[in-house]
């Protein structure tokens, strides 16, 4: 994963600056293709927000999993205020880094919301994210973490 973001910065919640070398690293990761003005979009955000929040900031130790959001908003004014008020305390690619367009050229992305799974070297686990998320709930992060092949800490 380290490798599809290499030499970019991405921004937490509160703004910061975030080294993706650091942050996602060992993690499985969800590119997260979702705007503000996308009912489904919406619709599907805080039910991710309750995963995440179950998977990494509720469990001990951490799951080693992040999402990376991908704006597909009008501008970064909309970017910025979808992503304050509805995601989870995770990782954005910044509105102005126009490399969000070759990531959905390279995910095949042609509508949103959709949720990549991603190895670190950036292949892809599954583009269904979203319906196992709905369909497993937890259960299906186990399943990508063994198609991740990384060195596991989750006992889950």
């Amino acid at each position: 994963m380290v490798e599809v973001f290499a030499g970019r910065t991405l921004l937490n919640k509160d703004g910061d600056l975030v080294d993706p070398e650091e942050a996602l690293r060992n993690k499985v990761v969800g590119i997260y293709f979702s705007a503000g003005w996308c009912p489904p979009c919406r619709d599907f955000t805080p039910i991710l927000c309750d995963f995440y929040t179950e998977l990494v900031d509720e469990s001990e130790p951490p799951a080693q999993f992040e999402i990376v959001f991908i704006s597909s908003d009008k501008s970064s004014d909309d970017m910025v205020e979808y992503y304050h008020d509805l995601h989870g305390d995770w990782l954005a690619l910044p509105w102005t880094d126009d490399y969000r367009h070759e990531l959905k050229q390279r995910y095949k992305i042609t509508a949103v919301p959709k949720l990549v799974i991603v190895k670190e070297n950036g292949d892809v686990i599954t583009d269904k994210g979203r319906k196992q998320i709905r369909d497993r709930g937890l259960a299906c992060f186990r399943s990508w973490l063994d198609a991740a092949e990384i060195f596991q800490n989750f006992k889950g």
